[in-house]
């Protein structure tokens, strides 16, 4: 009887230990890296150029996804908000809710999504191929700095072009929101507007740039952080990618839900 009790519970503690350990070396990971990024940037050791070019990879070749994404979700807010106001609430408040679903949520969340998939995984793959394929070796050989080349470049410019992404997303998602509510519904366009403006906050947009600047720091960093981590050929790098892709993703709705509590109080 003591034996069938034991071993569940000791194949549970060993999943715990496990997963502790797994988190605590992600953590110290990421913790070094990130304080790697900030010497190699504080010492001017960045090219400007390379921010520019990831700068263009991740923002302007991520602008047109991003784009449809926005529109998709203000087209589904528009609607699904339009079938629950009939006969309920003044429709006027339609405006409203895409505004406010559109800035506090969709649009950042959604875009955070799509550079998971677009950007972040992408980098993964890149620095897990250079990985397996000793790339990273030759630069260290050569006595270049991997994270400097590498890591800075794509960290820096993830941060600066996600508040425009969602910037933009959050205006395209709110036109075609209302777009939308005067095809489906009959909302007129000035009726829309005031009930944007009727329950609308400035301190809004802050809270979504907020949101974009956490996410476009911390994908970029966990992407380079997993491709680092790479090794067993060209399956290490897929199994790699796809476990970078989860982490990234959590870690998104995790810092997603962490943020009404924090601003939102």
């Amino acid at each position: 009887m003591s034996e069938l009790v034991l071993k569940p519970m000791t194949a549970w503690l060993r999943g715990v230990g496990k997963a502790s350990r797994v988190t605590l070396e992600h953590s110290g990971g990421l913790g070094r890296l990130f304080w790697a990024v900030v010497v190699s940037t504080v010492r001017l050791k960045v090219s400007f150029r390379e921010i520019t070019t990831q700068m263009y990879v991740m923002g302007i070749q991520s602008l047109p996804i991003a784009l449809v994404t926005a529109s998709l979700a203000g087209i589904v807010t528009s609607q699904q908000g339009g079938y629950q106001f009939q006969g309920n609430v003044p429709l006027y408040v339609l405006g409203s809710l895409v505004v406010e679903t559109m800035v506090l949520e969709m649009g950042p969340v959604l875009t955070g999504i799509v550079l998971v998939g677009r950007v972040g995984a992408r980098i993964t793959a890149e620095l897990g191929t250079m990985v397996v394929s000793e790339q990273i070796d030759a630069y260290k050989s050569l006595g270049r700095d991997p994270v400097a080349i590498l890591v800075a470049p794509r960290v820096i410019a993830g941060t600066i072009v996600t508040p425009f992404l969602v910037a933009i997303a959050d205006l395209v998602g709110i036109l075609v929101g209302m777009f939308a509510a005067k095809l489906t519904t009959g909302l007129g366009y000035e009726s829309f507007l005031y009930g944007a403006r009727l329950y609308w906050h400035s301190w809004d947009l802050l809270y979504s740039l907020t949101k974009a600047l956490a996410f476009g720091f911390a994908i970029p960093l966990i992407s380079t952080h997993m491709g680092f981590r790479t090794g067993g050929g060209a399956a290490g790098v897929g199994r790699q990618t796809t476990a970078a892709v989860m982490f990234m993703t959590l870690t998104v709705l995790i810092l997603d839900a962490l943020f009404p509590p924090l601003m939102l109080q």
